[in-house]
């Protein structure tokens, strides 16, 4: 999903944050986002390994996913083009005016 769909749709200097899944930080993980994220992402074995409740990215945390996740759900998803709409549609809603209060 990360190679095929996600990073077509960030913008050029995007900085990536990883989570601490262990699917998500083995070593082929690892370096598809060293080479396509260089010096640019944040997680376990990351250069940019910041601490784990550093403010400008626990709203990500605390606030944005969940949003999401409750506004997504909350109508059946009929299949993977409507749950990528779905997303897509949550994403574009939050404004930046809501994120500086979050």
């Amino acid at each position: 999903m990360l190679q095929l769909y996600a990073i077509l749709q960030f913008p050029e200097g995007v900085i990536f944050q990883q989570d601490g899944a262990p699917p998500h930080c083995g070593n082929i993980v690892r370096e598809f986002v060293d080479t396509t994220f260089p010096q640019r992402w944040i997680g376990r074995g990351a250069v940019m390994a910041w601490p784990p409740r550093f403010p400008v990215i626990t709203p990500l945390d605390f606030y944005l996913w969940g949003y999401v996740k409750q506004h997504v759900y909350s109508e059946r998803i009929n299949d993977i083009n409507h749950l990528k709409q779905r997303i897509t549609g949550v994403i574009h809603s939050v404004t930046p005016d809501v994120l500086t209060r979050v």
